[in-house]
């Protein structure tokens, strides 16, 4: 065990479970009792079965389909194929993400069902419905497919090649857009003049989301009042409801979403997917719900992935270390299909990150989209800002060892200095000590003592490595958001927000907001969220949007509520002109003796009870909030096997004011997880040839388990931003984000000695086991014990 130097210094602060704003969630208590209300908890009487017969081929023309055989199989009430949608009126999926004009955004028709040509494994072709899985599932082995074989072009940089093969007539040479912001001619200036120029070429892999529960939906139609219900374990309700009613081509009024408890999204559920407009079709024409729930292999092959963009980075120098210009050019692969939110993470959403925490003049990117045989691509955890972090950290790294400069002090002396600051890229960052952060990691992780603990590592044969990375994220998502307060008549508060949870402790946090305002009991409140019937409007999740958008929504909803109860309120207190005050729950005449007449908002409620009083809230300001901070990592190769042990990280960070320091601190570590993933095991591989997807099981894809994690610490200290009333920054994306490039930085700061100066992700055993090989790096024999941690592949 490390030994870390105690926190005595002024800017440290207090562990969050120590902190008495870190009330545990609500919501927990359900959930170790086995009572979440998850989507296969839905009873399923009366409910159709659905399943999806799926393309075996990464590219295929679909010359015929035989349903004949499955469609007498008993329990069977329906075989739909793409030709069948078309015939009732269906439309394609639609893209929600929007680009410039000049941006030259092809979006080809994804159907729900394929029609001519299936185009990655795992593409939708047919729709079994009956009575059971079971003959469901019969059936689905009785249809028939002939398919007639295309090349296929996997990966953005083969499909992009001169030559490769077609995907679509309507994005010539698989062309999906490109992107192209920042001033080029700049950077260009800046390049010629600079005394250093550092470039890298970087693979962002593709990764899955990998949610506990998979996907699914339930699909309803009420005949009588013309309606459809969709029940889905997903995210983004309100966004969901306007892509189904595209595709089904009705309004949007007309369809009702509704989420219960999510086991996990991470983006991946914010989006549309085929099924979800499948089973609202087949509920028309079959007059019963339908439940359809995907298997791990068809989230693997069906749900959108992550990341999976090849970049070009350089950065311009002069002669005293400061940074001139930083340019990325970058490769992004869609997938087959443009996804509601494709385009975003690798345009759009990185822009204002690009650059990080550096004071860099002039910044430029160059984007260019590419459509492959593979599963579509979507936003995950950070949606571009890990991508654009990871850039720039990689290369201030690759910048210090060239130049033969501490990397920390590269990085101290070109961090942004002073608040107000507007970025190269047009971002305002309106608060936030870099400099400050910086060196409290450094401090906290006991820097000064690496030399000791790498010495003690050699002497056991190993290399250790120390990484720091400093991140910038941006957070809103959607610009605006909503909420309702409703005082009901049993004296309980609801209210209604038009953001969402997957796990992130809403009913905690929101009604500590709540509670706060009003000086009432959690106890008090009712929690509603992802249910288009009674949360009329809202941006859903994602952007780590939810506290600073939909927490102000929620506040100046509380109160216009208590706005009108006060209104309510005066007649019975005979305040006449009297000004009322509000605390503690109850209302009184400003002013009054003690003992006067007061009036609480629960004996209000029932002296109103048919007339319930509602507060609504729209927090129409679209400023980005940008959370910041430093990590440092250490690891461990065994030079003999390869394995990279992460033996300490640590995370300070700046989220602004928090309302939940517990809640926070806990959604940087499952952030921290799921980044560290990423550099160490996580990928999706294609067959480079047919496209045949290699890595569709929990048996091919690794996943960081306990044993390969260290405790991960978490610290915090930064301002309050002025750009919302709360005070917030956003938190949910902060781990995944900086974890990249700082366990990356690590392991190849243990490498740098052999003269290896980069790694692209994952930095797997054979990868690192490779390098040291080919760097001449000594090799021991094995020791008699195994030194691979339990869950690494």
């Amino acid at each position: 065990m490390d030994r870390r130097r105690e926190r005595s210094e002024a800017d440290a602060v207090a562990s969050p479970a120590d902190d008495p704003r870190s009330l545990r969630r609500r919501e927990d208590a359900r959930f170790l009792r086995g009572e979440g209300h998850f989507l296969d908890d839905i009873p399923a009487d009366g409910q159709l079965v659905g399943v999806v017969l799926r393309s075996p081929h990464a590219h295929a023309d679909i010359l015929s389909i035989d349903a004949s055989e499955a469609l007498v199989t008993p329990g069977v009430r329906a075989v739909l194929t793409g030709r069948d949608l078309v015939a009732d009126g269906l439309r394609p999926l639609p893209c929600s993400a929007a680009l410039a004009p000049g941006d030259g955004f092809v979006v080809p028709p994804r159907w729900p069902l394929c029609c001519d040509r299936v185009r990655h494994v795992g593409d939708p072709v047919a729709f079994v419905v009956a009575e059971d899985r079971a003959a469901a599932l019969d059936a689905l082995e009785r249809i028939e497919v002939s398919y007639a074989e295309r090349d296929a072009a996997v990966g953005a940089r083969a499909a992009l090649a001169p030559g490769a093969p077609a995907l679509w007539d309507e994005a010539p040479g698989n062309l999906a857009f490109h992107f192209r912001r920042g001033d080029a001619d700049a950077v260009a200036r800046a390049m010629r003049s600079a005394a250093h120029i550092v470039s890298l070429d970087l693979v962002n892999s593709r990764v899955a989301a990998a949610a506990l529960e998979p996907r699914g939906a339930i699909g309803s139609w009420d005949a009588e009042a013309g309606r459809w219900r969709l029940e889905l374990s997903g995210a983004s309700v309100h966004q969901i409801r306007r892509e189904m009613a595209q595709t089904l081509g009705v309004a949007p009024e007309l369809i009702d979403v509704v989420c219960h408890d999510v086991g996990g999204g991470f983006g991946m559920k914010n989006v549309s997917y085929p099924e979800y407009a499948l089973t609202l079709w087949a509920a028309r024409r079959l007059g019963a719900p339908v439940r359809w729930i995907a298997e791990r292999v068809e989230d693997f092959t069906g749900g959108a992935h992550g990341r999976d963009n090849l970049t070009t980075a350089r950065l311009a120098l002069d002669e005293d270390g400061r940074f001139l210009a930083f340019s990325v050019e970058t490769l992004a692969d869609l997938g087959a299909y443009a996804s509601s939110l494709g385009p975003g993470p690798a345009t759009t959403a990185a822009l204002p990150a690009m650059g990080g925490l550096y004071d860099i003049p002039a910044v430029a990117m160059d984007v260019r989209g590419a459509y492959t045989n593979s599963a579509p691509v979507d936003a995950y955890r950070g949606a571009g800002k890990p991508e654009a972090n990871y850039a720039i950290e990689r290369l201030v790294d690759i910048a210090a060892r060239r130049l033969g400069r501490d990397p920390a002090e590269l990085r101290r002396r070109n961090l942004i200095r002073a608040t107000p600051h507007v970025t190269a890229m047009g971002a305002r960052l309106d608060s936030g000590d870099f400099a400050g952060a910086l060196d409290a990691a450094l401090a906290a992780a006991d820097r000064d003592g690496f030399p000791a603990r790498r010495e003690a590592a050699a002497r056991r044969g190993l290399l250790r490595g120390l990484g720091v990375a400093c991140f910038l994220e941006t957070s809103r998502g959607p610009p605006g958001e909503e909420a309702w307060a409703r005082l009901l008549p049993d004296g309980s508060i609801e209210l209604a927000v038009g953001t969402q949870s997957n796990g992130q402790g809403h009913e905690t946090s929101f009604v500590q907001l709540a509670a706060s305002r009003l000086g009432l009991p959690m106890e008090a409140f009712r929690y509603v969220q992802a249910d288009t019937s009674r949360v009329p409007r809202g941006g859903g999740h994602g952007g780590a949007r939810s506290l600073h958008m939909g927490g102000t929504a929620l506040l100046l909803a509380v109160d216009d509520l208590l706005d009108k109860a006060g209104a309510a309120a005066a007649p019975l207190l005979q305040a006449g002109g009297d000004k009322l005050a509000f605390e503690g729950g109850t209302f009184h005449r400003e002013g009054a003796p003690a003992g006067a007449a007061s009036l609480t908002l629960a004996a209000l409620a029932r002296a109103l009870p048919d007339a319930a009083l509602e507060g609504h809230g729209a927090h129409a300001i679209d400023l980005y909030t940008f959370p910041s901070g430093c990590h440092v990592a250490e690891v461990e190769i065994d030079p003999a096997t390869g394995v990279a042990n992460l033996v300490s990280y640590l995370a300070v960070d700046d989220f602004g004011a928090m309302v939940n320091p517990l809640l926070t601190e806990g959604q940087v570590q499952g952030g921290l997880a799921q980044g560290i993933g990423q550099a160490l095991m996580e990928q999706i591989v294609y067959e480079p040839d047919s496209g045949q997807a290699l890595t569709a099981t929990w048996m091919d894809y690794a996943m960081p388990r306990a044993a390969d994690l260290p405790r991960l610490e978490v610290r915090f200290r930064g301002a309050p931003t002025a750009s919302n009333p709360i005070g917030a920054k956003g938190a949910g994306q902060a781990g995944a984000i900086a974890a990249t490039p700082t366990v990356i930085n690590a392991i190849v700061d243990a490498l740098a000695p052999l003269g290896v100066l980069h790694v692209d992700m994952p930095a797997t055993p054979e990868k690192l086991w490779r390098a040291i090989r080919d760097a001449g790096g000594v090799q021991r024999p094995p020791r008699s014990r195994p030194t691979t941690p339990v869950g690494k592949k």
